[in-house]
C-alpha cells in the first residue's frame, strides 16, 4: 500500500459510496483528503474513524459533506479567449455541417449551477437564432452536486454573477428578477439539467461538442482514463472536446487531435476501423529474360528469400536464405511443410494459405529470432502471393533484418513513456495546483461572507453601543437628579427630625394603616418604647401606657373626608416609669393637595407637666 493511503480514510470513502452511492475513490486523495478534514474540522472531529462513526449517527451531515467536497467553482464565459475562439471557429461549423432538420447535441459536464452551460447556449443562439433554440439545440447539462443542479436550473443569478457576460449578450438573453437577472426561457428550455456520475454513469452520445471545463482535474489518472475513453464514445465523429486551462490531453492523442492547444480545444480522432483504407499489394512483373541475370539478382539480394511454388515445395532459397535457416540443396524439391523454417522463427503455413486465398501480401513486423551464431535478432517476415494475370504461380517469402529499427523503436517507446509519464507528472501537478487555487477560491469567497457577516454584526454593535451609551448618558442624568434629589430628601429629614425634636410633646405619625411611621424622642422617654422597636409596628399592637384603643374612633373619624382638622381629647395613662398620668392628645390628618386623608399625627402631652410648667413662668 502506498505511504500516502490511509486505510481509515479509504473506509469511509467506501461507506459513503455504500450508503449514499457517491463513489469518490477515483479522486485524487491529496485534495480529497483536504476537504473531507476541512468538514471535520467544522464539526470538531479529527479522525476518519470517528467521522464515520458520526456519519452513522447524524445522516444529514452527508449533504453538508458533499457540498463541502463538490467545490462549485465557475462562471460566466471563464477564461473569456478560449470562449471567443469557440464562438468563433468551432460553432459556426458545427451549425454550419447541420441540417436544419439535425439536431445540434451538445454536453455540458460538471456544469455545477448552471454558467457554463448557459454561456455556450448564448453563443448557439447568436448561430442559430433565439426562436430556433428548443427546436435545433439540445444542451445537456449535467453534474452530481442536486442542491447546483437545482439552482442552475431556476437560471437566475445576482447581479455579481452576471457582469462576466457581454453587455450585448446580457440585453439580449437576460431579464430583470426581482433584483437580479434571469435568463430569457427560449433558452433555458434549450438546456436539460440532469444528474450524472462520469465515473459510474454512461456517456450521453452522438454529441457534437462536449464542455467538460476544470473538472477531470480532480480525478486520478486511471479515472481519467475511463473517462477520456466516456468522452470520446459521447462524441460525434466530427465532434469537439473543449476542456479548461488545467486539462492539457498530451497523452492521449489516440483518442483526441489538438486543434488549438493553448485554448484547450481538441477534435475526436476516429478509432481504428471507423476508417479503413486499404491500399492495393504492389505487383511487379519480371521483364529480363536472361536467366542468368535474374539468379544473380535473387542470390545477392541483402534480405534472406525464397520461392515456393504453386504446389507448395521448396523451389528456391538464395544465398542469405541458405546460410541463415540452414536450408539445404537437398531441401530444394520437398514440401515446405516438411521443413523446420515452415515453423520457425515463426509459423509460416496458415499464413500462406492466407496469402494464396485473399491473394495479399500478409506481413509479419519485428519477429524475434535467434541466429546460428546466438545473436538475437528481428525480422520482418512478408508472405507475397506471385500472380500471373490474377493466377497463382507461387510464393514469395522474404525475412528482413529489422534489429536495429526495432531497436531504434523500442528506445524510442521507451522515451514516449518516459516523456508521457513526464507530462502526466506536469498535468497533475498543473490540475492538483488548479484544485488548490479553486479551493483557495472557494474559501475567499467563503470569507468574504464572514467578512460581511462580521461588518453588519460590528455595525450592529455599534448601533448598540450608541443605544448603551445614549442609555447611560441618561441613567447619568437620572442618577445625578436622584443624587440632588437624595439631599434635598436627607436635608428635609433633618428639618423635620430638628422640629420633631424640638417640640415638647411625644410625635407620633401613623400612614393610612395606622402603621407607625415616626416616633420622636419625647415619645421615647414618655413611654420607654424606642422609636425603631416603635417604627412599622400598627399603634394598636404595641404594648405601652397610652390607652390606644380610646383613639380608634377620633383616628378613623379623622380619615373620613370632610372631618375636622383636628380632634383633642384628654386620657388617663401611665408613662414608663409607671406613674399614673393625665395626657392631652391631638389628633390631626395628614392631606394630600386633593384634601385625601393619607395618615394621622398624634400629638401627646403630659396635663400636669404642663400646669406646672405654667406656673413656674
Amino acid at each position: 500500500m502506498p505511504p500516502e493511503v490511509d486505510p481509515h480514510f479509504e473506509r469511509l470513502l467506501d461507506y459513503v459510496r455504500d450508503g449514499r452511492g457517491f463513489d469518490f475513490t477515483g479522486y485524487k486523495r491529496a485534495s480529497l483528503m483536504r476537504r473531507v478534514r476541512k468538514r471535520m474540522q467544522v464539526v470538531g472531529i479529527e479522525g476518519f474513524s470517528q467521522y464515520q462513526d458520526y456519519l452513522e449517527v447524524h445522516p444529514d451531515e452527508f449533504t453538508e459533506l458533499f457540498n463541502t467536497i463538490l467545490i462549485n467553482v465557475t462562471s460566466f464565459f471563464r477564461d473569456a479567449d478560449s470562449w471567443e475562439f469557440l464562438a468563433n471557429e468551432i460553432l459556426p461549423q458545427i451549425v454550419e455541417r447541420k441540417g436544419p432538420d439535425e439536431p445540434i447535441r451538445i454536453w455540458s459536464v460538471g456544469c455545477a449551477s448552471g454558467e457554463e452551460a448557459y454561456t455556450v447556449a448564448m453563443l448557439v443562439a447568436k448561430d442559430v437564432g433565439l426562436a430556433n433554440m428548443l427546436e435545433r439545440v439540445k444542451i445537456y447539462a449535467t453534474d452530481v452536486d442536486d442542491d447546483a443542479l437545482a439552482q442552475a436550473r431556476s437560471g437566475i443569478y445576482d447581479t455579481k454573477a452576471v457582469q462576466a457576460i457581454p453587455s450585448e449578450l446580457r440585453e439580449r438573453y437576460l431579464e430583470p428578477a426581482n433584483g437580479a437577472f434571469a435568463l430569457k426561457k427560449e433558452l433555458r428550455r434549450a438546456v436539460i439539467f440532469g444528474r450524472h456520475d462520469l465515473v459510474k454513469d454512461a456517456p450521453i452520445s452522438r454529441v457534437d461538442l462536449a464542455v467538460c471545463r476544470n473538472t477531470l482535474m480532480y480525478f486520478n489518472a486511471e479515472t481519467q482514463s475511463r473517462i477520456y475513453n466516456g468522452l470520446h464514445f459521447a462524441l460525434a465523429p466530427a465532434g469537439y472536446l473543449f476542456l479548461g486551462k488545467s486539462e492539457m490531453l498530451l497523452t492521449r492523442t489516440s483518442m483526441f487531435a489538438p486543434v488549438d492547444v493553448k485554448r484547450r480545444l481538441f477534435a475526436r480522432v476516429p478509432m481504428a476501423g471507423e476508417h479503413v483504407h486499404h491500399a492495393p499489394p504492389p505487383i511487379t512483373h519480371a521483364q529480363d529474360s536472361d536467366e542468368q541475370l535474374r539468379r544473380a539478382v535473387f542470390e545477392s539480394a541483402t534480405v534472406a528469400q525464397i520461392v515456393l511454388g504453386a504446389s507448395g515445395s521448396l523451389v528456391s532459397a538464395n544465398s542469405l536464405a541458405r546460410s541463415e535457416f540452414g536450408v539445404a540443396d537437398a531441401d530444394l524439391g520437398r514440401p515446405f511443410r516438411e521443413l523446420e523454417l515452415s515453423y520457425r522463427p515463426i509459423e509460416l503455413r496458415s499464413r500462406i494459405d492466407s496469402a494464396r486465398t485473399e491473394l495479399r501480401p500478409n506481413i509479419e513486423p519485428a519477429v524475434a529470432w535467434e541466429s546460428r551464431t546466438g545473436v538475437r535478432r528481428y525480422l520482418d517476415v512478408e508472405v507475397i502471393p506471385l500472380l500471373d494475370h490474377g493466377e497463382p504461380l507461387g510464393t514469395s517469402i522474404t525475412f528482413t533484418d529489422v534489429s536495429g529499427a526495432h531497436e531504434l523503436r523500442s528506445q524510442l517507446e521507451r522515451s514516449r513513456r518516459e516523456l508521457e509519464t513526464a507530462y502526466e507528472e506536469i498535468q497533475s501537478t498543473v490540475e492538483e495546483l488548479e484544485t488548490t487555487n479553486e479551493e483557495l477560491q472557494s474559501t475567499n469567497e467563503e470569507l468574504e461572507t464572514t467578512n460581511e457577516e462580521l461588518q453588519s454584526t460590528n455595525e450592529e454593535l455599534e448601533t448598540m453601543n450608541e443605544e448603551l451609551q445614549s442609555t447611560n448618558e441618561e441613567l447619568e442624568t437620572i442618577n445625578t437628579e436622584l443624587t440632588d434629589r437624595t439631599g434635598q430628601l436627607n436635608l428635609a429629614n433633618v428639618f423635620l427630625e430638628s422640629i420633631l425634636g424640638s417640640m415638647r410633646a411625644g410625635v407620633i405619625v401613623l400612614d393610612r394603616d395606622l402603621s407607625v411611621q415616626s416616633w420622636n424622642h419625647l415619645a421615647e422617654d414618655m413611654w420607654g418604647l424606642r422609636a425603631d422597636e416603635a417604627r412599622a409596628k400598627n399603634l394598636f399592637a404595641l404594648d405601652f401606657g397610652l390607652p390606644v384603643d380610646q383613639l380608634r374612633k377620633p383616628i378613623r373619624d379623622t380619615l373620613a373626608p370632610g372631618a375636622e382638622p383636628f380632634l383633642e381629647l384628654t386620657l388617663d395613662a401611665v408613662n414608663r416609669r409607671g406613674k399614673a398620668i393625665r395626657c392631652k392628645v391631638l389628633v390631626s390628618p395628614m392631606r394630600d393637595g386633593d384634601g385625601n386623608g393619607h395618615g394621622v399625627i398624634l400629638l401627646v402631652e403630659e396635663v400636669e407637666s404642663e400646669s406646672r410648667h405654667l406656673r413656674k413662668g
